[in-house]
């Protein structure tokens, strides 16, 4: 891939990273609430509010601006890494975010990790043994995957290993055993659509003319799937992964919430409560720039992975 191209795509990542940001701050000013408000009753719910004093709070915050002043000031301060206070903590978001970030960033790998391995490896099954009986109850596992949702999957599970069993901590963060649940519930909840996605790009692949010329040639059906095959449902396989991470970060926060995990979703969820106007802000424009950088990682391992994409880049060029 040249430089050029990289360079495009890293500009255009930037200009969308700016109308994200014009986004979700306009989405934040506009909402219904004052901030200042929510936080004082937050602080005293049986004591009554004087506007004196949530005007005098709302300008100590610095929410008594009008749109364009507080939107220059927070860009400002973001492009310095400063991506304001907590209203609630007195904390730097960036210091609230870097804190929780590790145990949602792990929920997240583990779960991905666990849907391809899954994925992958049923999805092989289900075409090696297309039409027999282990096939069909790989697709009744799909199908009946797909139609439960996750925190219904999540509550049964934690009936199941926490309340009846006692294998596994219910709540809280104790280590590698309090995320085996989360993850499970996560990534058997996106290994379905690999599993789908891997048995309809192997059949198409299996039944192709490069496949019927290798076995003319006499390679074993094995040498066939890892040598050619494989290598050809990589790119569908790696676009439904970053997929299923931008996903992801949307499922833990229900995830987070039930199994009471210190994570990001769960903070966010506290700060929309109380409408911590910054830690808002910042976290949902991290996660963009997150969902962002997936994005732009998997069209560069597209030029890695196939020469023909590298190709027509370079003949559009």
């Amino acid at each position: 891939m040249r430089v050029q191209a990289i360079i495009k795509k890293l500009c255009t990542t930037l200009v969308t990273a700016l109308l994200v940001a014009l986004l979700c701050f306009s989405v934040m000013f506009y909402s219904p609430g004052n901030p200042a408000e929510k936080l004082l009753r937050y602080k005293d719910p049986t004591g009554g509010l004087n506007p004196k004093t949530v005007e005098m709070y709302a300008e100590k915050l610095g929410t008594n601006g009008d749109f364009f002043e507080q939107f220059g000031d927070w860009l400002a301060g973001i492009l310095k890494g400063d991506f304001g206070t907590s209203f609630k903590t007195g904390l730097p978001v960036l210091h609230e975010f870097t804190t929780r970030a590790g145990c949602t960033i792990s929920l997240m790998l583990l779960s991905t990790l666990l849907a391809l391995v899954v994925g992958l490896s049923l999805g092989i099954l289900s075409t090696l043994y297309h039409n027999k009986i282990l096939d069909k109850i790989i697709r009744f596992f799909v199908v009946f995957n797909m139609s439960v949702p996750s925190f219904w999957l999540a509550l049964l599970l934690l009936w199941i290993f926490s309340i009846q069993l006692h294998l596994l901590p219910s709540f809280g963060f104790n280590g590698f055993s309090s995320l085996i649940l989360p993850v499970a519930v996560l990534g058997l909840s996106y290994s379905s659509t690999i599993i789908r996605m891997t048995k309809s790009c192997l059949m198409d692949n299996l039944s192709s003319a490069y496949v019927v010329t290798a076995r003319a040639k006499g390679l074993s059906e094995s040498s066939i799937m890892i040598r050619h095959v494989l290598i050809n449902i990589a790119l569908p396989i790696i676009t439904l992964c970053g997929t299923n991470m931008t996903s992801l970060l949307g499922g833990s926060v229900i995830i987070e919430n039930i199994y009471g995990l210190p994570g990001l979703g769960n903070y966010l969820i506290m700060a929309i409560m109380v409408k911590d106007f910054p830690v808002i802000l910042g976290f949902v424009f991290i996660f963009a720039l997150f969902i962002m950088l997936i994005n732009l990682l998997v069209d560069l391992t597209y030029t890695l992975i196939d020469p023909r994409v590298r190709m027509a880049m370079n003949e559009k060029q």
